[in-house]
């Protein structure tokens, strides 16, 4: 492994999402979604406020009939006048007149394939010159995902889903408006469902069908989604998306997050180990943690799976030992006092370590470290180097803020 990259995000492309783009080389966003009825805009509006108070970047909204689309505006100019301008994205399913008219008002629509395309009796109507994809892009090996060349000079998917989305593009492009196509395990189409079952492949499958539509008519402002209950199949989906959009030339940007994840411990447990597994992949864009909470929960524990991912770095980082019959002081004190004094100090690693045995080597990484050295004595380190040995441990938590500030990494803490 000497000399190899153990993490690179994977390079996708820019997508514009009013003012704040997700992908490239922007930081992976962070979103959530109201709970409340989107018809109620002042509900609404203040439980969005909350949100983008707790840290939410994009706020998303159920809007799931025409009444609910045309509110979207009255909620996008209150919270204008509060002074909020965070980037609004519909949640839209079922009817594509209900994302056409929330298009020409958001920034960002999310419609579902599962709910675009019919059964698999439907009728398809034929219009062979709606869709020119080069067959060579989409063909995939056939033990894993395969967008059949026979279905795409046959044309019948690939044309219904044409008809039913250029309009919604145009409006898109007009209004410089993002689409998330957001593949859902439990709501696969018929034909997806009969083909390939409730699988990783069937969603990748619809995804790409979408994706290769869209580009076809010329719209490339897409971010793709694959989610998911059960971590296993977020997981699968995410990782096999990826590996056909790199034979396929794509690089869309990557929406993580694992439906009904539930709440409390278990919610974020569940979300931890889907989200962060893909994020220390390099996967991911933009995450949404699902708990059955108010949304503003939500917030602080995806920015927490970010930091442990080494995927955001938004506060300070403490690394510590859970301690053992070697540490001879206080840890659990020390640790806490040391969090009250520093944790404002983002980008900052700061290790408490009990003992002298595995310390200095545990803590590589650490900018800071505050290691027992004997019974009630502290070392402190800058980096690898001891600078302060044998301290008195009711001096070294001060001691350490001293050296914090010595070396220029300390500010002051916002009242």
């Amino acid at each position: 492994m000497k000399g190899k990259q153990l993490y690179q995000r994977f390079a996708t492309r820019v997508v514009e999402v009013g003012h704040l783009p997700m992908g490239g080389d922007n930081p992976v966003r962070v979103q959530s979604m109201t709970s409340t009825n989107s018809l109620d805009t002042k509900a609404t509006v203040e439980q969005a406020i909350r949100m983008i108070e707790a840290g939410c970047e994009y706020v998303r909204i159920a809007t799931p009939g025409i009444k609910e689309a045309e509110n979207l505006r009255e909620i996008k100019k209150a919270l204008h006048l509060r002074g909020y301008n965070t980037p609004l994205i519909a949640d839209v399913h079922f009817n594509p007149k209900i994302a056409e008219i929330a298009a020409g008002i958001v920034e960002k629509i999310r419609i579902n394939p599962g709910n675009y395309m019919p059964g698999q009796k439907s009728n398809v109507t034929r219009h062979a010159s709606r869709v020119t994809i080069d067959a060579s892009r989409v063909t995939i090996d056939p033990s894993r995902v395969t967008i059949d060349p026979s279905r795409v000079t046959e044309g019948d998917v690939l044309e219904l889903i044409s008809t039913r989305l250029s309009p919604l593009l145009k409006i898109c492009k007009d209004h410089g408006t993002a689409i998330r196509i957001g593949v859902n395990h439990g709501s696969l189409s018929d034909r997806i469902m009969n083909e390939y079952g409730d699988t990783p492949l069937g969603m990748v499958q619809s995804a790409l069908e979408f994706a290769l539509v869209c580009e076809s008519l010329s719209f490339q402002n897409l971010v793709l989604s694959m989610k998911a209950s059960s971590t296993k199949v977020m997981i699968a989906a995410n990782r096999l998306l990826v590996e056909k959009m790199r034979e396929a030339g794509m690089n869309y940007p990557l929406h993580l997050g694992v439906t009904e994840a539930g709440a409390g411990e278990d919610g974020r447990i569940k979300s931890a180990i889907g989200i962060g597994s893909l994020l220390a992949d390099g996967i991911g864009d933009t995450i949404r943690v699902s708990l059955t909470e108010d949304p503003e929960f939500e917030i602080p524990v995806a920015y927490n799976i970010l930091q442990a991912a080494g995927a955001r770095i938004t506060k300070t980082e403490f690394i510590a030992c859970p301690s053992c019959g070697r540490t001879q002081f206080n840890i659990q004190s020390a640790l806490e006092n040391i969090q009250a004094k520093t944790s404002h100090l983002s980008g900052l690693k700061i290790a408490v370590m009990g003992c002298v045995v595995n310390g200095p080597g545990e803590m590589a990484d650490a900018h800071y470290g505050y290691v027992g050295a004997g019974k009630g004595k502290i070392n402190l380190y800058k980096k690898q180097q001891l600078v302060e040995k044998n301290l008195d441990e009711s001096l070294a938590v001060e001691a350490l803020i001293n050296l914090i500030k010595e070396n220029g990494d300390w500010v002051n803490p916002t009242p």
